[in-house]
């Protein structure tokens, strides 16, 4: 179905089914946290072969970000984000059927091609059929999507997994993916939209994004902390909650929950007082900032076992709800034209991050236990090591926006 007819309701006819589809990529982003005991006990896995298997999602899907800005300026998301769920579709059911690592790696990999698109071809649309003004509280709306897909692959997912098994969770969740692809292709598209170029121009655009000082200084940031959290969140958080602090899994499954909520809670009260404090003389890269601070200090205190779990855990999901603000933040450095673009390369470089700490952080626990250290202090000193590349990004956020002032001065 393809229509050219204005949105009759806005809020139902184009937010809700991309929150729908952002809402099914969070919740196959972190499944695999859940689940990571039975594929363990299942395919006798080790902790590298699950990162890697597990990041297949995040390689496929961070790969797949720059030619997506140009296929959503070219053919609108509508069609995009249609097409590719159809792809996490045939993913989440080849992964029920999986009986080895390789298959659960191709598998896991068309599942983050399919979702690929599900935040930016979001973006893309609200910035056609809502006001600008509008737009940093849907983008912010939108992600609370994202806890409540975080919330069901938590507790939930852990009360459905004795009745369904982890292969009859995927099998629904395929048919998720195809109720998900129908309800955005039946969107109507916006006519009149877009900035019209040829692929060179696409290119040279694409070009001044990744040669600006400015795109590097948000870039660390992103790979670090949120691609930091999406690794944790995504697949090690319950394996340390179980390792570290001797929870059962079922009690680590619970703190995903509350992680999650306080993620939504975050994006909810971010997406209110963002604009209002700005206002009053806060900026949004203030929160940003302090934000990120914050995310190192409670990683230290989880290392330290200073405060309950339950608590650290929490305000690890609420100080990430920050992180969002990134996106409207480089934005605002380029032409809007380049918004597709910008978006979809900070993207890509928090998905390079999620990779390489997902992927990382089993091959540190796996390479310290092969010099003999205990299994909970080789998940502390991967853990430590996180923490202090989040902090080294920090410390660079603020040294390059210092140069860039100093240039903008001179």
């Amino acid at each position: 179905m393809t229509t050219s007819q204005p949105a009759a309701n806005p809020w139902l006819r184009i937010f809700l089914p991309f929150a729908v589809g952002y809402y099914l990529s969070y919740m196959l982003r972190s499944v695999n946290a859940v689940i990571a005991p039975e594929l363990t006990r299942e395919l006798g896995v080790s902790a590298t072969d699950l990162g890697l298997m597990t990041s297949a999602y995040l390689i496929a899907f961070g790969a797949f970000q720059l030619p997506l800005g140009l296929l959503l300026d070219r053919y609108g998301p509508r069609r995009v984000e249609a097409l590719l769920l159809l792809v996490a579709a045939v993913g989440t059911a080849l992964f029920a059927l999986g009986h080895n690592l390789a298959q659960l790696i191709v598998a896991r990999a068309l599942i983050g091609l399919g979702v690929s698109a599900c935040l930016m071809a979001a973006f893309k649309s609200f910035s056609q059929w809502f006001p600008a003004e509008r737009l940093p509280s849907l983008n912010a709306a939108i992600m609370t999507a994202a806890g409540l897909g975080a919330l069901t692959a938590s507790v939930p997912l852990g009360w459905a997994l004795p009745v369904l098994g982890w292969r009859g969770a995927f099998f629904a969740l395929t048919a998720v993916s195809l109720l998900a692809a129908l309800a955005i292709y039946t969107t109507p598209d916006k006519p009149g939209e877009g900035h019209q170029e040829n692929l060179s121009a696409q290119l040279q655009g694409m070009a001044q994004v990744f040669s600006s000082m400015e795109f590097w200084r948000f870039a660390p940031q992103n790979a670090f902390f949120n691609g930091g959290f999406m690794a944790m969140q995504g697949l090690w958080a319950v394996p340390w909650l179980m390792t570290v602090n001797g929870y059962s899994r079922e009690n680590a499954a619970s703190h995903l929950f509350l992680m999650g909520a306080a993620m939504m809670i975050g994006f909810l009260t971010v997406a209110t007082l963002v604009t209002r404090l700005a206002r009053r003389g806060i900026h949004p890269q203030t929160i940003l900032v302090g934000g990120m601070a914050g995310g190192v200090l409670v990683g230290v205190l989880i290392l330290l076992d200073a405060a309950p779990t339950e608590i650290l855990w929490a305000a690890t999901g609420a100080l990430f709800s920050v992180g969002n603000l990134s996106y409207a933040l480089v934005s605002r450095q380029f032409p809007p034209h380049l918004d597709g673009r910008v978006n979809t390369a900070l993207n890509l470089m928090t998905f390079i991050g999620a990779f390489a700490v997902q992927w990382g952080f089993g091959a540190t626990v796996d390479f310290l236990a092969g010099f003999g250290v205990a299994q909970e202090n080789a998940y502390r000193g991967a853990f430590a090591l996180l923490c202090m590349l989040q902090a080294t990004t920090l410390i660079w956020f603020q040294i390059a926006g210092s140069v860039t002032r100093c240039r903008q001065k001179a």
